[in-house]
């Protein structure tokens, strides 16, 4: 099974809003980001996060999806639209120290979200009909997939870079990952 898992295109946010749950616009032309990509129109599964920043680039390709909540970025919970430099020290700094366990108010943990993207994974990579999949998502379900398949400790899934509009290709055949190309 070859998988494609492409992040969505580049975000309006100059305030330098908190976002992951949240709807986020895309940048004013978007659709020139989504002329940019090349899109393969092959697969035999495609699914997207039901976030309106993933959805539109499977609606521009005329992708026929579908869509899948586990594929959701982060739950920033109470932070969720604020500005990174309004959520309290004593509710931040914590974060900061341990983001793999400690959780935003009213948000999720990473262990949280990776429990949930795992979930999805598993189902995806147990299909014998699938030969090729594409799933449009963000950059935190893109890197839990590659450290879970890559295997590096989770705090330093940071540590990969997830380019807007990019896609990260991985293969998985007889039980084995292979990851082919990111950031393509």
């Amino acid at each position: 099974m070859e998988i494609h898992l492409i992040r969505h295109t580049a975000v309006e946010n100059p305030e330098n809003l908190c976002y992951g749950f949240a709807e986020m616009p895309l940048r004013k032309d978007y659709t020139d980001d989504f002329k940019m990509l090349d899109m393969d129109k092959d697969y035999d599964a495609v699914v997207s996060s039901p976030s309106q920043r993933c959805c539109l680039l499977a609606d521009y390709f005329t992708l026929d999806y579908c869509t899948e909540e586990r594929l959701r970025e982060m739950n920033f919970g109470n932070w969720e639209m604020k500005k990174w430099t309004d959520i309290p020290e004593e509710e931040i700094n914590p974060w900061y120290e341990d983001f793999v366990h400690v959780k935003a108010s009213g948000g999720e943990s990473l262990l949280e979200m990776q429990k949930r993207v795992l979930n999805f994974w598993q189902e995806l990579i147990q299909k014998k009909d699938i030969k090729k999949a594409l799933i449009i998502t963000h950059a935190g379900v893109i890197r839990l997939v590659l450290q879970t398949v890559l295997q590096f400790p989770l705090e330093n899934m940071f540590a990969i870079q997830i380019d807007y509009g990019r896609k990260v290709i991985i293969n998985f055949n007889d039980g084995i990952f292979s990851v082919k190309k990111v950031n393509v």
